[in-house]
């Protein structure tokens, strides 16, 4: 990429030009990410027109913002007319209002009816991700004049390698391979060779179960019915990597208590990244005076031995691992469907078993460690390392049921991971740890 700099400042044009057009569109939009706005929109004039398009449906909302602002309607309307129709849809989501009004003046009047049919569906949906560029046959076509139908039709589809068969009024009736189509005899029909078993989604199916889908029939595309079981679009692999990439960015900020964000991290403003974790830490500040409440109730303990106070931080780190690494496997589990709410038994007994081998392999590491490098007595050394040991099987317990119970009642199973998760395994692993200490260091104390 550092020859396009060479050749834009040398002006050779006529080079730079064609070294642009030979390259990938991906790769080309990666580069323009690095230029600034007026090199960006200088080069991206010299791109042929379907080069152009498909490297405008890789850039950025704020690039395709900064494009759409400086070229003329003449020059929007040919790039509008090389973009696939669900990267229009992804555009006017992305782009606020006067741009998005300008988008719709310059489209056809029938695309711009179904684009706005589009956008009313509910966000995050089958059909707000769905795409009406597909080949569709009738039963009745012979091959000769299937593979005739998809010549003509097929050029600005999403996909061919997928068709679908419909009859008179749209309803679905099956669907054919382009390999089998081409594969059979002529003389043959596709009703005799559709598959009439299809797996199909709503308009109305969350995206993230169409996700599940994808994954688990290894499906390169899926049509997508209306509440009438009429076809009315379809949705491609392509579209469902960016929905895995959406819905698994999501997780991670959620897990990590930060408010969801479809800026760059480099291109967000300061104040709009403090004010997304701003929320979440004030929240988290404030539970946890709950860990703050239970050493103030227990202080005449900590004033009677006070090396109890060395281990605090030890016990809660140790319960807060323990609990997290439970509830990103079921977190996980459930994502990718692996597990689900009937599973919740074994999934218990499971962690249960992991947490006794766990827990008895750091408590006796822990006993040791004490009496050896600690220096503390054989009772300090016990209460430390039974708190671990029942701290660690609370803590995986309570990490893998709570995603669990987060799901059953209609919540982000990622929401609780983190935040809710640690504040409740500090919690209990103090109130383990101090009455532990009263059950085993009690004739020692002197707490009057």
């Amino acid at each position: 990429m550092l020859r396009f700099q060479e050749l834009y400042q040398q002006k050779n044009f006529k080079e730079l030009i064609r070294s642009l057009n030979n390259q990938h569109e991906a790769d080309l939009a990666e580069y323009f990410r690095e230029l600034n706005k007026d090199e960006k929109i200088i080069l991206f004039r010299f791109l042929k027109k379907d080069l152009a398009a498909s490297v405008f449906s890789y850039m950025d909302s704020d690039e395709q913002l900064d494009l759409i602002n400086s070229i003329t309607d003449h020059n929007l309307q040919q790039l509008l007319s090389g973009l696939a129709f669900d990267d229009k849809i992804d555009l006017l989501e992305e782009m606020p209002a006067h741009i998005a009004k300008k988008v719709l003046q310059n489209v056809s009047g029938d695309e711009r009816k179904i684009i706005n049919q589009f956008l009313n569906f509910p966000e995050n949906s089958a059909g707000s991700i769905m795409t009406i560029e597909y080949v569709d046959l009738k039963k009745h076509y012979t091959i000769p004049y299937a593979l005739e139908h998809i010549r003509k039709t097929g050029v600005d589809k999403e996909t061919i390698y997928t068709c679908y068969i419909i009859d008179n009024n749209r309803y679905l009736q099956g669907i054919i391979s382009l390999k089998d189509i081409i594969m059979a005899n002529e003389d043959m029909t596709i009703g005799d060779l559709m598959e009439g078993k299809t797996i199909s989604v709503r308009t109305t199916d969350d995206q993230e179960e169409v996700a599940a889908l994808f994954k688990k029939y290894d499906l390169l595309s899926v049509p997508v019915l209306d509440h009438e079981n009429r076809l009315i679009g379809i949705i491609t692999i392509d579209d469902i990597i960016d929905v895995i990439e959406e819905e698994g960015t999501e997780d991670f900020y959620k897990m990590a208590a930060i408010e969801a964000t479809e800026d760059a991290y480099l291109t967000a403003g300061v104040f709009s990244l403090a004010k997304k974790r701003l929320i979440w830490l004030m929240v988290l500040m404030v539970s946890a005076t709950l860990t703050g409440s239970i050493i103030e109730h227990f202080q005449p303990v900590l004033n009677s031995a006070i090396g109890l106070a060395i281990f605090i931080p030890m016990l809660m780190g140790t319960g807060g691992n323990a609990g997290a690494q439970s509830s990103t496997l079921v977190i996980r589990g459930m994502a990718v469907g692996e597990l689900r709410q009937k599973d919740t038994i074994k999934i218990l007994y499971k962690e249960l078993r992991v947490s006794l081998v766990v827990g008895l392999a750091l408590g006796i590491i822990n006993f040791a460690r004490i009496l050896v490098f600690e220096g503390q007595s054989i009772p300090m050394a016990l209460t430390v390392s039974i708190t671990i040991f029942v701290t660690i099987a609370l803590a995986k317990l309570t990490g893998s049921v709570l995603p669990i119970m987060a799901k059953a009642v209609g919540l982000d199973p990622a929401l609780i991971a983190a935040p809710l998760l640690t504040t409740i395994i500090d919690a209990l692993a103090l109130l383990v740890y101090f009455n532990m200490a009263m059950l085993i260091l009690g004739p020692s104390l002197n707490m009057g």
